[in-house]
């Protein structure tokens, strides 16, 4: 951790954007901009535009969560793959930050 925290320091030195620069940058520029962090991935900075930037049309295909929130909706028998993720995330286009939301609070339903 103390390398992630090392590396992270020295990329806000050498001009990693700040969060005012990020708000007004494209949401695939912010992923290309962030992930070359150590310890920094694409679900990692998709987390970021949800939850600090409040971008509302993002779809973390991979996040368990969201996969396992589809297959209860959708009564699906396995977890989907990222692209059934990517293709039932069209429907909810711009709003697939909203539509994460409740998938994940539709886990916390227990079943009957």
């Amino acid at each position: 951790k103390v390398l992630y925290l090392k590396d992270l320091a020295q990329k806000v030195l050498d001009g990693l954007p700040t969060l005012d620069q990020l708000q007004a940058m494209e949401d695939e520029s912010i992923i290309e901009a962030l992930t070359p962090i150590k310890g920094v991935g694409r679900w990692t900075v998709q987390m970021l535009l949800m939850f600090r930037l409040h971008r509302l049309d993002v779809l973390p295909v991979d996040d368990l969560g969201i996969r396992a929130g589809i297959r209860r909706v959708y009564s699906l028998a396995e977890l989907p793959n990222k692209k059934t993720v990517e293709d039932l995330g069209q429907m909810w286009k711009p709003y697939r930050s909203i539509a994460c939301w409740y998938l994940w609070q539709g886990l916390e339903i227990k079943d009957n």
